[in-house]
């Protein structure tokens, strides 16, 4: 299973991106989804996660600009991030849970995974 982060970029204050992670592999689904971000000189946030029931959240600084969402056929997860502020930059990474096909519904395996990180850079 591999994770690909993409879609990062140099963008000006109040501009949009949207973040994607590809999900690839023999996989059931995507069940759980979280992203990340470490700017330079600081420690690893978390910054948004979609939950294994579908709800979805959010660290305060991004509520309201940040969403994040699943696109399951696809097996893709994107942040999209509108109102960018230059304290946003930073590289961000995605997590996912996946769940694994089995012939036990009720137990099928899990496992954890990162994408590489992509870089989003926000100016003034």
């Amino acid at each position: 299973v591999q994770l690909q982060a993409s879609g990062g970029g140099l963008v000006r204050t109040g501009e949009s991106l949207r973040l994607s992670c590809a999900v690839s592999g023999p996989i059931f689904e995507i069940t759980i989804v979280t992203w990340y971000r470490q700017a330079p000189g600081k420690q690893r946030e978390w910054v948004a996660a979609l939950t294994e029931g579908g709800g979805t959240n959010y660290i305060g600084s991004v509520t309201g600009r940040f969403t994040i969402s699943k696109d399951a056929a696809k097996n893709t997860v994107y942040l999209q991030m509108d109102s960018l502020r230059p304290e946003d930059t930073a590289v961000y990474y995605c997590n996912a849970i996946v769940t694994f096909p089995s012939s036990d519904d009720h137990h099928r395996p899990r496992a954890e995974y990162w994408g590489q990180g992509t870089l989003v850079t926000v100016s003034s």
